[in-house]
């Protein structure tokens, strides 16, 4: 096996980027058990998620179109920058929570997006979670194998 240098191990991470979100709007989303505080602002259309372009963090093309939903619905896609900081779950509840908080986000900077937005169902907390298990079960709803004889 190949001892990793220090120096190959810099270049494989990538560098946080540090930004100045100080004229923006602040919103929450929640998606299972993922939460995402999320920072918009006026700017070119860039969308940082912890400190990472969003395309090096969502590595599917599908999350990355859900992310971009609510700013392609809105028609603001270039209008404003977003910073995401996003934790817990996987990456489908992490991208789920991102679109809550750019949809509330978006609401606060411009009330006429609302309808816009509320109209495919946005603006809303999706509560579905995973049912637990219960005793005498395998899983949330599955028994054993009953046997009459």
């Amino acid at each position: 096996m190949e001892n990793l240098s220090q120096d190959n191990i810099k270049q494989v991470v990538p560098k946080k980027i540090k930004l100045d979100f100080k004229n923006s709007k602040y919103a929450t989303g929640r998606r299972k058990t993922s939460i995402a505080k999320v920072w918009v602002k006026k700017g070119t259309g860039s969308i940082y998620v912890n400190g990472v372009n969003m395309p090096e963090y969502f590595k599917r093309p599908v999350h990355q179109l859900l992310v971009v939903r609510p700013l392609e619905i809105s028609n603001v896609k270039s209008d404003y920058d977003i910073k995401c900081s996003v934790k817990g779950g996987g990456m489908s509840g992490q991208a789920g929570a991102i679109i809550l908080g750019i949809s509330k986000a978006l609401v606060m900077f411009e009330d006429t997006l609302k309808k816009v937005l509320k109209k495919d169902k946005l603006t809303t907390r999706d509560s579905r979670v995973v049912e637990r298990k219960k005793y005498g079960h395998k899983k949330a709803r599955k028994s054993f194998q009953f046997s009459k004889r």
